[in-house]
């Protein structure tokens, strides 16, 4: 807890221009001064942000289980939607319709990072014992980061999982639930723009566009489909990691959802391809 007390207190005097000297604070100070003018003053980095995302990963140190799929989706929110929000605040960018993007984006980032983990975190690399020589090590007790409630929809035992792994019974059953959450915010993006570019709206509300540190004018409420067209423009490279988040989704239902598959913790040697053409195309 010390550890993320630390980040807090540094990302605080790292943006009030007193940075300690540590190098990822000395390059956030950096940073915010020079968002700062290049904006001529009006633009800058949340702290609250920043602190929100420190917060959620403190409350999940020790991998605790997501209680439901909406919990989990809460993390993905305060996390890799956050990171984003940040991402498009650096531009300088404030735009409802790029935050609203870069919302559903951020959730099915962070789902889908949870399902990658699955392996690694039932099953940790035993940690060694005693001093940096000794060769001595301990087992590791593992973590099932499934949501509670998806597990009993689905009748899978964190049990069964540690004594039999892909083999679980239902497994694969909870695992494509999950999954198919992250695709649907894919998707919902994806719609998002399609409507935007031919009829003019999202075609539904900003679920966070009133909490915290989402500040709009009423200028930038009322923007006009070109408007938010070009916002959209602007902001476009900060929704590319939906690339590679998609790319790893086909290749989990490409082995029927065996999160353990082996094949999925290869590198995608298509992903730069995938990217140069969602990037030059303007397609998620």
């Amino acid at each position: 807890m010390m550890r993320m007390q630390f980040w807090r207190d540094t990302v605080t005097k790292a943006l009030a221009g007193t940075p300690p000297k540590e190098p990822v604070a000395i390059l956030l100070a950096q940073a915010a001064e020079d968002l700062h003018e290049r904006s001529g003053g009006k633009a800058r980095l949340s702290k609250n942000w920043f602190h929100r995302i420190i917060t959620t990963r403190e409350q999940y140190l020790g991998n605790p289980p997501y209680p439901t799929l909406s919990a989990l989706e809460s993390y993905a929110e305060n996390t890799y939607s956050t990171m984003l929000y940040l991402t498009l605040s650096a531009l300088p960018q404030t735009s409802l319709t790029t935050d609203h993007i870069a919302s559903h984006i951020g959730k099915a980032m962070g789902i889908a990072a949870v399902l990658r983990g699955i392996p690694l975190i039932a099953f940790p690399p035993p940690q060694p014992l005693g001093t940096s020589n000794s060769t001595t090590t301990s087992p590791t007790q593992g973590a099932i980061l499934l949501p509670l409630d998806i597990m009993t929809e689905a009748n899978v035992r964190e049990e069964d999982i540690f004594r039999h792994g892909a083999s679980a019974p239902r497994l694969r059953d909870a695992i494509f639930t999950v999954a198919t959450r992250a695709n649907d915010h894919l998707i919902t993006a994806r719609e998002m723009l399609a409507k935007l570019r031919s009829h003019g709206t999202l075609g539904h509300d900003f679920e966070h566009q009133h909490e915290p540190d989402h500040e709009y004018s009423a200028q930038q409420l009322g923007l006009g489909p070109d408007e938010q067209l070009a916002d959209v423009e602007k902001a476009f490279g900060v929704f590319m990691p939906s690339v590679a988040t998609q790319a790893w989704l086909d290749r989990l239902q490409a082995v029927d959802f065996d999160v353990f598959d082996a094949r999925l913790r290869t590198v995608d040697w298509k992903l730069p391809v995938k990217a140069y053409w969602a990037y030059s195309r303007r397609r998620l």
